[in-house]
């Protein structure tokens, strides 16, 4: 099967797109064409087998959108006709797929809370929130007698009339956790993921400087936007916080191991409510405690395995208390952290998930 995978929000590497689902395709044994964001020599460490061919479009940020949007759709046109599927990871590229008639079967993999997630973007003037859900929901709705669509959390189900496979944003998860960090190796609590003040910046730095005088550092993993990088540069010439940027989640997640806590700041955004956190469930399968606000899905795995501590939205301080007392108590932090391992191997593995996801993709791929 020659499955063409397109996005032009996302990082190249993103963790669902790139390391489990095209991962997975690669591993069935089919040939996948990425369009993407990128530049060759940003990608070539990422390629990760000759049945992968990389397209680069380029990346659509805030306003800047139109020129992204007909490069992919000049890309979608030129790949379809030699395509048994295309999968799509943005709603507006709904805008950029070719006629029905002229492209196989196409899959939109619906991974955000679109409309939700509009009052957490700067670009677009308050005052036209309103109407641009409105158009998202109608948009939503369209698509779903148009192209196949997969959900990546259950809380997504409600937005559409239709049933529609749920493929979860799960991880790989190792068959033994790491142990913690040896003696004489500074303490730390990490956040892996992208980094925005809706999720939580500004809190992790004001950790950071309660933390600071007990010697436990503050690291960052991930992509900042302008916002995020407002707050997070100073931090970093102050020494508050180490953000290396950007890593592969292949890399990324290694660097969890040995950590005192992952931290999950998310503020209260109604595109956070229905969703999982990813980073909550790598932190889990890295044996790893997890601190977290009271969002439904991240606060129910803390308290059901009883992996991690649920602080208020907002409360720096209780997320600060949250590390020091994980750092007191290695006993407790061993026991969380192997709880959280524990569920991880059982519930939250992605091979299992993964077969899911190829099976379905083969059988739209091959339906009369």
């Amino acid at each position: 099967m020659r499955v063409v995978v397109c996005t032009i929000v996302h990082h190249p590497a993103d963790a669902r797109i790139y390391h489990r689902q095209i991962r997975a395709l690669l591993e069935a044994g089919h040939q996948v064409t990425y369009i993407a964001p990128v530049q060759a020599e940003d990608f070539s460490a990422e390629r990760a087998s000759s049945a992968l061919s990389v397209i680069p479009v380029p990346r659509a940020v805030g306003r800047r959108r139109l020129g992204a949007l007909l490069a992919a759709r000049r890309a979608l046109a030129a790949q379809a006709p030699r395509a048994d599927l295309l999968l799509i990871h943005d709603p507006e590229l709904l805008l950029a797929l070719p006629p029905r008639r002229r492209r196989p079967p196409t899959v939109w993999d619906v991974h955000e809370d679109t409309a939700a997630a509009l009052s957490t973007k700067p670009w677009l003037p308050r005052p036209l929130r309103p109407a641009a859900a409105l158009a998202v929901h109608t948009a939503e709705r369209t698509a779903e007698r148009r192209v196949h669509l997969i959900l990546a959390e259950q809380g997504y189900v409600a937005r559409f009339r239709r049933p529609h496979p749920v493929v979860p944003n799960t991880t790989y998860v190792p068959q033994t956790a790491a142990p913690p960090a040896p003696a004489g190796t500074q303490q730390r609590a990490v956040y892996v993921g992208h980094l925005s003040p809706d999720r939580g910046v500004g809190e992790m730095i004001e950790v950071a400087r309660l933390l600071r005088p007990h010697g436990i550092a503050v690291e960052l993993i991930g992509p900042a936007d302008a916002r995020a990088r407002a707050l997070i540069e100073p931090a970093q010439a102050e020494g508050l916080v180490r953000w290396p940027g950007f890593v592969p989640n292949d890399q990324a997640m290694p660097m969890v191991d040995g950590a005192l806590a992952g931290l999950s700041l998310l503020q209260d955004e109604p595109n956070f409510r229905h969703s999982m956190p990813t980073k909550v469930v790598e932190y889990m399968a890295r044996g790893v405690p997890v601190v977290t606000t009271p969002l439904p899905a991240a606060a129910d795995l803390a308290t059901r395995y009883e992996c991690g501590f649920v602080v208020p939205f907002g409360d720096s301080r209780a997320a600060a208390d949250a590390v020091l007392e994980l750092a007191r108590d290695a006993s407790l932090r061993a026991k969380m952290g192997g709880r959280g391992h524990d569920a991880a191997c059982r519930s939250l593995g992605w091979p299992t998930d993964a077969h899911a996801f190829v099976a379905q993709l083969e059988a739209w791929a091959t339906a009369p």
